[in-house]
């Protein structure tokens, strides 16, 4: 085979192989896009959350957590049920850099803190809303101990959080690697500040991501909150907030 006739098969060759190469998504609307599926209007739905309350930097002291507040819009607006991971020992109630510290430490170690169980019976629910603050980048580790403790396959999972500048953090791709067999519709992520101080911004927010998934919004009641928890107590816990890409404190 003649030189010029080898060069051009082995850029031939190379183009094939680029173009074959599996490369991961840069951006969560990849996955969103990914995803066409919307709500049945007879899905039944229930909102899983943890979060904290507490001494907050740029907010004070909140009585409740702002994955909380977001989980509670949900439901209202979606009539779908609560249940919020609560640690079975509260080693969370710190201030902001000695949690940053646990939350890194438990990351890197790859930790699974306890959470009171029962968890509830998966199977009646076709929608799984799942929120949380983000810290360090992803879940906090707690969630992960929920994740791998219970089968949520087969079901539409919709991934919400609460930040300071990370945004939804990749909750969506990370879904999709827990559970493969489960449709991930698209996400939402809230500002914790805002969660605090603009509900009605946030409400519209809730509102039209709600709309978007093929959510009809039930309207405003002034009944408690549906929830399959025998207390709606907020975790006593004191974060601080702090617009960096570290563990979100605002967000919780």
């Amino acid at each position: 085979m003649k030189p010029r006739s080898l060069v051009s098969l082995f850029l031939i060759m190379s183009l094939v192989l680029l173009g074959c190469r599996k490369t991961e998504p840069d951006s969560k609307e990849s996955v969103e896009e990914e995803t066409t599926i919307q709500v049945e209007p007879t899905d039944k739905a229930l909102v899983v959350f943890f979060s904290r309350a507490g001494d907050q930097f740029h907010v004070g002291r909140i009585v409740e957590g702002n994955t909380a507040i977001v989980a509670k819009m949900i439901s209202k607006k979606t009539g779908a049920d609560l249940y919020e991971i609560k640690p079975k020992v509260d080693k969370y109630n710190l201030d902001y850099k000695q949690l940053a510290e646990l939350a890194k430490k438990e990351q890197d170690g790859r930790g699974r803190p306890e959470y009171l169980k029962p968890a509830p019976d998966f199977s009646q629910y076709d929608v799984v809303f799942i929120g949380s603050p983000v810290w360090w980048g992803d879940w906090p580790m707690i969630m992960y101990s929920f994740f791998e403790d219970n089968e949520l396959q087969g079901k539409k999972l919709i991934p919400f959080s609460t930040h300071a500048g990370s945004e939804l953090a990749r909750f969506d791709y990370r879904l999709a690697n827990i559970y493969p067999y489960c449709s991930i519709l698209k996400g939402l992520a809230v500002l914790g500040e805002d969660a605090q101080n603009d509900r009605d911004k946030v409400g519209a927010d809730v509102d039209a991501w709600l709309k978007e998934l093929g959510f009809e919004i039930k309207p405003s009641e002034t009944s408690e909150d549906a929830s399959i928890e025998s207390s709606n107590e907020d975790s006593s816990q004191s974060p601080s907030e702090q617009k960096s890409e570290t563990i979100e404190s605002s967000g919780e």
